[in-house]
């Protein structure tokens, strides 16, 4: 008996600073061992913001060990749900892939106040999409 393919979702935005390394963390905390979780960056940034690491300490996910990534044409290709926010056409294309797009605003230079809107939207789309792959959200911790 096979077990299933564990499937892999690629978050991209511009810097891989704020909603990418959100959009990650939310679905490596409601996803578990159930997803592949990778996010990148088209420009990548030197750190991850600081009220997007705050905003989600107010939920309970620590980010302050990450860091933004460069985007690769393999973390696309290993990827199988590629989710752009903003980053345009940095994004290598491959058939066969899922790629949507999520419209949000841009954290950068933002406070806390005008992120946690922002956040709050990312945890409700990773949830659909969570039920769109068929995996059941962990409870929140």
């Amino acid at each position: 008996m096979s077990t299933p393919a564990v499937p892999s979702v690629l978050f991209v935005c511009v810097h891989n600073a704020g909603r990418s390394q959100m959009a990650a963390a939310f679905l490596t905390r409601l996803g578990g061992d159930r997803v592949e979780v990778r996010s990148a960056g088209s420009a990548p940034a030197e750190t991850v913001n600081p009220a997007v690491v705050e905003a989600m300490a107010e939920v309970g996910i620590d980010i302050t060990a990450e860091t933004p990534k460069v985007l690769t044409v393999e973390a696309v290709r290993a990827s199988d749900v590629v989710i752009t926010m903003g980053c345009g056409d940095a994004c290598p294309f491959f058939p066969g892939k899922q790629y949507l797009d999520w419209k949000l605003d841009d954290p950068a230079g933002q406070g806390v106040d005008a992120v946690r809107p922002i956040r709050d939207e990312i945890e409700t789309r990773i949830r659909g999409l969570l039920a769109d792959l068929g995996v059941q959200p962990e409870a929140r911790a």
